[in-house]
Formats: C-alpha cells, sequence, structure tokens
C-alpha cells in the first residue's frame, strides 16, 4: 500500500510560482570585476563555443600557428553558432563570418585550439574560419564576406607572420584525410588571395 505524499502548502507553492516568474533580466549577473574578454580581431562578436569543443592553449607559445584554413559552413550563420556552443558536437572554428554582412563572430581564441580541420596536426597550427554558405551555392559568396573575411585573414597573417599565400591559406579539402569538398568549386581563390594582400 502506497501512502499518499503530503502536499507543499499553499504558501510554497505561491513563492515558487513568484520565483518562476521572475524575469532573467532581474537575476544577477555576473559578479562584479568579471568582465567578458575582448574578441581578438577588432569588429568580431564575442560568441564563445562550448569548452567541450576546442583544447585551451597558448599559441603561438605551445604550439606554432602556420596556417588559415577557410571552411563553408553548410548551414546558416546562427545555426553554426549554435552548434560550436552544444557541447555534444564535439566541433568548432575560431570564426564565423556571415553572408549578408560579413558580420564575423569568434568562437574560439586565437590561442586556443578549434576542432575545425579534422586533423589533430592541422588543428594545433591553424585559425579555422567558417563562411556562412554552401558549396554549391555561389550566391552565399557576397562581396561582403569575401571582403571581410580577406581582412580577417591578413591580420591573422600578420599577426603570426603568416605568408598571404594559397601554401599557407587553404581550403578545408586540402586538409590531408579530409572528406570535405569546402569552400567548394565556386570559392574564387584568386579573388580571395588579392584581397588578403591588399587589406
Amino acid at each position: 500500500m502506497e501512502l499518499a505524499r503530503p502536499r507543499p502548502s499553499r504558501r510554497r507553492f505561491l513563492q515558487g510560482t513568484a520565483l518562476a516568474a521572475v524575469p532573467y533580466a532581474l537575476l544577477p549577473g555576473p559578479r562584479s570585476g568579471t568582465q567578458v574578454p575582448a574578441p581578438d580581431h577588432h569588429g568580431a562578436e564575442w560568441q564563445p563555443a562550448s569548452t567541450a569543443n576546442y583544447t585551451t592553449a597558448n599559441r603561438p607559445t605551445s604550439h606554432p600557428v602556420e596556417q588559415v584554413v577557410i571552411h563553408v559552413t553548410q548551414t546558416a550563420f546562427t545555426k553554426t553558432l549554435s552548434v560550436f556552443q552544444n557541447p555534444a558536437k564535439q566541433v568548432s572554428a575560431h570564426y564565423v563570418v556571415r553572408s549578408a554582412d560579413g558580420h564575423i563572430a569568434q568562437c574560439v581564441r586565437d590561442a586556443d585550439i578549434a576542432w575545425h580541420a579534422g586533423d589533430w596536426e592541422h588543428n594545433t597550427r591553424s585559425i579555422g574560419i567558417e563562411h556562412e554558405g554552401w558549396v554549391d551555392q555561389p550566391y552565399y559568396f557576397t562581396d561582403a564576406l569575401y571582403e571581410e573575411s580577406a581582412g580577417l585573414t591578413a591580420a591573422i597573417c600578420g599577426k603570426y607572420g603568416i605568408p598571404k599565400d594559397r601554401r599557407h591559406i587553404i581550403g578545408h579539402y586540402e586538409v590531408p584525410g579530409t572528406d570535405h569538398t569546402d569552400p567548394g568549386p565556386h570559392w574564387d581563390w584568386s579573388r580571395y588571395i588579392h584581397l588578403v594582400n591588399s587589406a
């Protein structure tokens, strides 16, 4: 025979209901003195990936940064950010560039190792930049996307002494052992490298 559990008092019930109704904006924020760190790239928006999706490091002291890997998301900008913020996904990139206006979000610090290339050695020594779009839909590769991404890549190359050439700025498809095809046949490499060198 199961005994009936005592019911919560009316007062306790009302307290719980009132607490549930408090808007999140009124709840305490971060402790005073704590600050959200600024992105590494001027003008980027900080949209941190889950700490389960990258490796904390101290690059370039712990690992040299020698390449930039160009990716295409195969999904929307906001969906990409949510994937990187999901600890079950086990994937991230340092930056994501939006198609419409070239807006840049930073998800992983340059000093840390994003899990973007599918190859540990390439992950440790590269910065990964995702671009919103699909490899078979070239209209996602807007002027704004090319220009803002090229400015970002030029800044990364300048910061780490990376030559601004195709040997050091590579597509995901060029990582050994990958099954990826991005950025795909519609990515204009000549234009991109010219923009990087002009930035």
